[in-house]
């Protein structure tokens, strides 16, 4: 029963959770990714309260994924610094060969991946993925006035990132 349902919220939010782990990570290859957040929903299955809906549930699990994820590429860059390796040889060049952005996406996203950690979640939640403040405020764990609050200061940033970008 449990792996049917996640079965299901697997076709119907799978891509939505794949768009915003690349702009949470500011990767091009999450598909692991992605995986691992169904992983994390199956094994957690039992313990979904319904108190929200499964979307805001499973895009909770794709931020701790993603959180994961920006930890262990820091870590190696860490490494990579220590042992001497060139960092810039092994990022990729052009955001544009990995996601096929536009120019001007190609601002928005470096822009939105300059901000701090808060006002980027808010941003891609919010304003990218169009969750509610309920929503938001359920999957950042959040009251919805911080919510409101964070994103209009974010709005805020994220302009002034994009025009220092132009």
């Amino acid at each position: 029963m449990s792996c049917n349902r996640i079965s299901d919220w697997f076709y119907k939010y799978n891509k939505d959770i794949y768009h915003y782990l690349i702009y949470y990570t500011g990767s091009g290859d999450i598909e692991d990714l992605v995986q691992e957040v169904f992983y994390r929903a199956i094994k957690g299955v039992d313990r979904f309260q319904e108190n929200s809906s499964p979307k805001t549930w499973l895009f909770g699990i794709a931020r701790n994924v993603g959180l994961d994820e920006i930890r262990k590429k820091k870590r190696s860059k860490i490494l990579n610094t220590l042992a001497g390796r060139d960092i810039e040889d092994l990022k990729e060049k052009s955001p544009d060969s990995i996601l096929q952005f536009n120019e001007q996406n190609k601002i928005l996203y470096e822009a939105i991946h300059s901000l701090k950690r808060n006002y980027r979640d808010v941003i891609i939640l919010r304003g990218i993925k169009e969750f509610t403040v309920s929503e938001t405020a359920d999957i950042l764990n959040w009251n919805e006035n911080k919510v409101r609050i964070t994103y209009h200061r974010a709005l805020k940033a994220l302009q002034n990132k994009k025009e220092g970008l132009q």
